[in-house]
Parts: C-alpha cells; sequence; structure tokens
C-alpha cells in the first residue's frame, strides 16, 4: 500500500511538470539555423598565393613566385590574398575551367578576381569566372 501512494505521489507531480515543460517547448523554440546566404558574384582584388606556403610560413610576394608555382602546378590549392589580410580559397568554376586553369600561371601576382562569393564554416572562397591582371599591390 505504501508503494503504491509513493507511486501515485510521484504520478501526480510528475504529470502536471511534463506538461508544463511540453507547453513552454512550444513558446520557446530552439532558433532555427541560419541557412548559408546565396552567393553573390563580386569583384576582388588580391595577390595569387599558394595557400600550403602561405599558411604554412606567410610565403608570397616576389621571392617566392617559381616555388608557388610549382606548388599550385602540383595540386596546392590557390588563394587570393586582399591588402587587409583577407584570404580567400579560389575554386575552379565548373561550367568554365579556364579563368581559375589560368590563374596559376599569376601566383604572385596582383589580380582582380570576380566570380560568386561565398563562405561557411569561417571559410571564404571565390568561384573563379575571369580574372585580370591588377595594377595596384594587394598584400602588404
Amino acid at each position: 500500500m505504501k508503494r503504491l501512494t509513493v507511486l501515485a505521489v510521484g504520478l501526480a507531480l510528475l504529470v502536471p511538470a511534463l506538461q508544463a515543460g511540453a507547453h513552454t517547448g512550444h513558446q520557446h523554440k530552439a532558433p532555427e539555423a541560419k541557412e548559408a546566404k546565396e552567393p553573390v558574384p563580386q569583384t576582388i582584388t588580391g595577390e595569387v598565393v599558394d595557400t600550403g606556403c602561405y599558411l604554412g610560413h606567410s610565403a608570397r610576394g616576389a621571392k617566392h613566385v617559381d616555388c608557388a608555382t610549382k606548388c599550385i602546378a602540383q595540386g596546392m590549392p590557390m588563394g587570393l590574398l586582399t591588402s587587409n589580410g583577407t584570404l580567400y580559397l579560389l575554386t575552379m568554376n565548373h561550367d568554365n575551367a579556364d579563368p581559375y586553369n589560368q590563374l596559376k600561371e599569376m601566383a604572385g601576382k596582383t589580380v582582380s578576381v570576380t566570380g560568386l562569393v561565398m563562405t561557411r564554416g569561417g571559410m571564404k572562397g571565390i568561384d573563379v569566372a575571369e580574372f585580370k591582371a591588377a595594377a595596384e599591390p594587394a598584400a602588404k
């Protein structure tokens, strides 16, 4: 009898608590995850760097052109380093790979790259649609 009474009291206390929790759960929904923004075409100017040497030991500029060109030719991802220090991963446009492939010969040079700018997980990237050589230096 004592067990039955303890069980009944426990259920009597538990049911209202569950109802209150269910009720407040509808009022305070967890915020939905933010969806990624749609990529926007932009033109960004910077120096073409090989990401391995730049991230590993800040290698860039005219003194690093030969090494960067070799690293990129062997598959090292390319980046675009802006004058404010932002590094964008350069990605190949699936509809037209030519501009991306031509950029491989521009290591250490300042260029203006146009394409869809994307950000995911803190990484910035540009899907290379076109580029042109830029007159002014990009990174100091």
